[in-house]
């Protein structure tokens, strides 16, 4: 069984604002301390849809890495990397694709939405019907189990496990295989092989997967295995066979609760934006003329906040008090829009704050944007190329 890890990436739009800290970056500076964490800019999934302007692509990619370290993303404790620095995912994408059923793709739910969402471009592209296999090999090539993704993206999760699934039963036969696995349990202790045998069976047989779960704990409790038989052993108990690529997990993630300026879901495409790294003055004003509830015409018209953007931003970042001071001076008009939005803009500019303090050290010195993206990059790499090594010898192009 290999090592947990998780991986997570973003395409480079630029600089970042409050919904993607609040939906992504947050999520990932907690799982820097409880994970090895990989995380990477994906340029090559950017021109999956911004073929056509490839200019702003590396500018991109700078502001977010620095926004991503603002933000509290740790590079001694996660490893940050652009995708196209590791031609692997290229080298994997494309043998995977001889591989996969065209219909998996067409399949994939984000297709057909993407091409109506985006019906200004032409997406009749090899690249756009692809990405989901580019992004399964940004996954696979990690041997990644773990992948913070929203409810929305779970299915591409569900085709990347299908994809493993399908490469290790086409690839993993190695010679000899089924006597090498029982030549393994033999290793585990006779109480240890009966039980396992069990659990095997019922789980083969019945399709019950409390017995898979329960095989998968009594192999990682096993301590005299090699890494080769405890692979075998895996993929003995699923059915399967070696275990080259591995199955990843969901790791569901709560949706983001940022509104935008103007109530709806807060996004560069409507204009309704707090930068990461936006000035005080900038945030201040922003806020200050942010719309309210349309009843409230006078100062002495009371209000309802559920109708007003601005408590929208309060159940993100004020504390009871706060709400309930908001509710009963609102309603009751004993408050002003004006006074109602001072405690979302200091809240803010605190939260903004520390990010303005770590990022201004990158933008004193980009050398240490880079370094940092050329130290990621070599880890990763070699992450890469162990996987590679495996697959190339699965496939037949080991010429060993």
């Amino acid at each position: 069984m290999y090592a947990e890890r998780v991986l997570s990436g973003m395409r480079p739009t630029g600089r970042l604002h409050l919904g993607h800290y609040h939906g992504v970056l947050k999520n990932w500076v907690k799982l820097q301390n409880e994970h090895p964490c990989l995380f990477f800019v994906a340029d090559w999934h950017a021109l999956t849809t911004a073929y056509d302007e490839p200019g702003t692509i590396g500018e991109n990619a700078w502001e977010m890495v620095i926004d991503w370290l603002a933000a509290g993303v740790d590079p001694s404790q996660a490893t940050l990397f652009i995708q196209s620095r590791v031609p692997e995912h290229a080298e994997l994408h494309l043998l995977l694709s001889m591989m996969t059923p065209l219909g998996w793709l067409e399949r994939v739910p984000t297709y057909k939405d993407q091409q109506e969402k985006l019906e200004h471009k032409d997406l009749s592209t090899y690249g756009f019907l692809g990405y989901p296999l580019l992004q399964s090999a940004d996954i696979l090539i990690y041997r990644a189990n773990r992948v913070p993704v929203g409810e929305d993206q779970v299915p591409h999760i569900e085709f990347s496990r299908e994809i493993a699934r399908r490469f290790n039963h086409l690839y993993g036969r190695e010679a000899d295989f089924e006597e090498k696995a029982r030549e393994a349990v033999k290793k585990l202790g006779a109480k240890r092989a009966k039980l396992y045998e069990q659990l095997r069976t019922r789980f083969q047989q019945e399709g019950d997967h409390q017995a898979l779960e329960r095989g998968h704990a009594l192999l990682d409790e096993a301590q005299n295995l090699s890494m080769g038989d405890r692979e075998r052993l895996f993929g003995f108990l699923e059915g399967s066979s070696k275990m080259i690529l591995v199955e990843p997990d969901a790791l569901l993630t709560e949706a983001a609760k940022m509104p935008g300026l103007d109530g709806q879901k807060m996004s560069k495409s409507y204009n309704n934006t707090i930068s990461l790294r936006e000035s005080a003055d900038s945030v201040t004003k922003k806020i200050r003329t942010m719309q309210t509830d349309p009843a409230r015409v006078r100062r002495t018209d009371p209000g309802d906040p559920d109708k007003c953007p601005v408590w929208q931003f309060h159940l993100v970042y004020s504390d009871e008090g706060t709400k309930q001071w908001v509710q009963q001076g609102c309603r009751s008009a004993g408050i002003g829009c004006i006074e109602c939005k001072h405690p979302v803009i200091d809240a803010v500019l605190k939260e903004q704050e520390p990010m303005h303090e770590r990022a201004q050290a990158y933008l004193d010195d980009p050398t240490l944007v880079r370094n940092i993206i050329a130290d990621g990059c070599e880890r990763a790499r070699k992450l890469a190329l162990e996987t590679m090594r495996d697959v190339r010898e699965a496939v037949g192009l080991s010429y060993a």
